[in-house]
């Protein structure tokens, strides 16, 4: 589960930026089948929210560029930008014009980002902050920071994970708290504003409700994930315990979408096997092979992918500012 939980946070946290992917999308894109360019950015968060539980024990400048290497390394055009702290001036709002005039934000002048960032390291290690409290100030501070010339909200939310992480709020399974940051986007950005006017009590408030939200709709998805796995098991009565279908089941709720060569990847199996595996699934029911082809097969388990599918869809879309 704690793998579905990371993905979902991280499509959540796309999902802010309007960067927007269906979960069968995304997982196609996880085994390299897919050819959408929103779905193969959302791969790059995935990987950034994984570095960010990698680093949740060292909380520094290295742990927050390792994080954004991997986000923008998998979106086109900016991989030259991936881990590299800006060296220009950004700004959020008005960006039809060449200048920051008439702009929301103007973030600080690159040469003040690198004691702005110790300084942010330096209050994420302290322990006398109340952790939610301490968290969502460390957030609002990067974003007004801003240090990437991209990527900068999609990094800082990745960041939060760490904190739950390091601050032992969360322990196995991510917290998508993205998603309840996505319920009200207007609302976060406007604590972000008031944050940067002197006032941290609405970021504050936010992410106390956003966690309230990711604990009670986390609970329920993975109840929901559970119940279709315990449907596929009634399908699979009958099966000798040795069968590989038994192996893969679990992993269906991480991955979807698979493939053969996935499964020889994450399972050390053979070509034989695999393809004899993902026949005993389909025959039974569990799978739904989806290309029609002979070779080049692609299989997804339907009632897991509504799942998730379901859960994105009562979730509101965002519909203002981005990174």
């Amino acid at each position: 589960m704690s793998a579905i939980l990371l993905r979902t946070e991280s499509a959540s946290s796309s999902q802010i930026e309007q960067l927007t992917t269906s979960a069968k999308q995304l997982a196609i894109a996880e085994i390299d089948e897919g050819s959408k360019a929103n779905a193969a950015t959302v791969v790059g968060n995935v990987r950034a929210m994984e570095a960010a539980v990698r680093f949740s024990d060292n909380l520094d400048e290295t742990s927050i560029l390792a994080m954004h290497r991997e986000l923008l390394t998998h979106q086109a055009g900016l991989q030259h930008e991936a881990g590299k702290l800006r060296t220009q001036l950004v700004w959020i709002g008005n960006r039809d014009t060449a200048g920051p005039r008439g702009a929301e934000f103007i973030a600080p002048r690159h040469e003040l980002i690198p004691a702005a960032i110790a300084d942010l390291v330096e209050f994420m290690r302290r322990d006398d902050v109340p952790a939610l409290m301490q968290i969502a100030v460390a957030h609002a501070q990067f974003e007004t920071i801003h240090p990437f010339i991209d990527g900068n909200g999609r990094t800082g939310r990745a960041l939060t994970q760490a904190m739950l992480r390091n601050k032992r709020l969360a322990t196995h399974v991510t917290v998508p708290i993205s998603a309840g940051i996505l319920t009200d986007t207007s609302r976060y950005f406007r604590a972000l504003t008031a944050y940067r006017e002197g006032d941290a009590a609405p970021i504050v408030r936010h992410f106390a409700d956003a966690s309230r939200y990711a604990a009670v709709t986390g609970r329920k998805l993975v109840d929901d994930l559970y119940e279709q796995v315990e449907e596929s098991r009634e399908k699979l009565q009958g099966l000798r315990p040795q069968s590989v279908a038994w192996q893969i089941l679990p992993r269906l709720i991480g991955q979807p979408v698979v493939n053969a060569r996935y499964l020889k990847s994450a399972l050390g199996l053979n070509d034989v096997t695999a393809v004899r595996a993902l026949s005993a699934l389909t025959e039974r029911g569990v799978l739904l092979e989806r290309t029609g082809l002979a070779r080049n097969r692609v299989w997804q388990h339907n009632g897991i992918l509504d799942v998730l599918d379901t859960y994105a869809a009562n979730i509101r879309r965002p519909s203002t500012d981005a990174e």
